[in-house]
């Protein structure tokens, strides 16, 4: 059953009710009311492809943080034949904000680590709401450091809203665990495919994304600060994040224009919490396929690349930039 809780989504909820009360009458239904659902569900399907087809900046944002989205641990779950957590980062504690661990992925083993909102209450004050503490990115390091022992490739899902900003995670040294997983992410020498699955904040995004091949969700977002952080920035007041998601450009399609990511998954109608076993089912397509053109390549070649593609991301906007300004 599709939910419909975001503001732009309203219009299509009465809609929804009905279809949803013929539903209940099942074998019930006379000959009229089928014909009546038939058509009640032609026009959802086709108002909400308008809807999803002319997304604003501002709307993705809502729908990369829609609650019911899938989680790190979902596409664990859907995608991966087994799994077996790591936890701890050997120095200070296990921090539930990474999760991460070894999994059979298309008859593989990888390293597959990623972002824990939490899904209760409970469950998303132990996960500090996804923001990781040092302890997180030191886990992830050491996963790494693994995988890249055993010649073990690495995805990564990332869906983070920022690192943790509290006193105790920069008395801890949170910059600095940050710093070092993106020197060692730039330089491990296995493939490494990182895939944003809702939002990409900050350098908490960074810490987990430093790779050969990034992907995005149709409605996720990638971005260097928050819409409403950017937005208190600038115009002193947060009530204008619509305008900073629209000026920074940190949609899948954007980014892909710009050339920061390689590739878009799509979605299902509605985002992927309407259906996440087919949301899923794009992303582990998408992953293998790309492990499988990364592992082709010698290691001394993949690293080239993947210096390469970081040498080329200034260039690349630069280029944009000039292409826009003659047009």
């Amino acid at each position: 059953m599709m939910t419909f809780d975001l503001d732009f989504e309203r219009p299509l909820a009465d809609l929804d009710k009905r279809i949803q009360s013929l539903q209940r009458k099942a074998s019930r239904l006379k000959s009229d009311d089928r014909a009546r659902l038939k058509d009640y569900e032609s026009e959802l399907d086709l108002r909400l492809r308008e809807i999803y087809c002319a997304l604003t900046p501002w709307q993705c944002v809502q729908v990369a943080r829609h609650p019911k989205r899938p989680y790190t641990s979902d596409y664990i779950d859907l995608m991966c034949d087994d799994f077996f957590e790591l936890r701890g980062d050997r120095r200070y504690g296990n921090d539930r904000a990474i999760l991460g661990g070894l999994a059979s992925l298309g008859g593989q083993t990888v390293m597959i680590l990623g972002n824990q909102k939490g899904r209760d209450t409970k469950e998303r004050m132990e996960c500090n709401f996804g923001m990781s503490h040092p302890e997180g990115y030191r886990k992830v390091l050491r996963l790494l450091q693994h995988a890249e022992r055993f010649h073990l490739p690495v995805v990564t899902l990332v869906d983070i809203p920022g690192a943790s900003p509290g006193l105790e995670d920069e008395q801890r040294g949170i910059a600095q665990a940050i710093a070092e997983n993106l020197m060692v992410m730039s330089n491990l020498r296995t493939p490494i495919v990182t895939v944003v699955i809702g939002e990409g904040g900050s350098g908490g995004a960074l810490g987990l994304s430093v790779a050969d091949r990034i992907l995005m969700l149709e409605y996720s977002i990638y971005t260097v600060a928050s819409p409403e952080a950017a937005a208190s920035i600038m115009w002193r007041d947060n009530a204008f994040a619509p305008n900073a998601a629209e000026a920074m450009k940190i949609t899948a399609k954007d980014l892909k224009e710009l050339r920061l990511i390689e590739d878009i998954i799509p979605e299902p109608l509605g985002g992927a919490h309407q259906n996440k076993t087919e949301a899923a089912a794009a992303v582990k397509a998408a992953v293998l396929a790309n492990l499988a053109e990364l592992q082709a390549l010698p290691t001394e070649d993949l690293l080239e690349r993947r210096y390469q593609r970081y040498r080329a991301i200034g260039l690349s906007a630069i280029q944009n930039a000039a292409i826009e300004a003659t047009r």
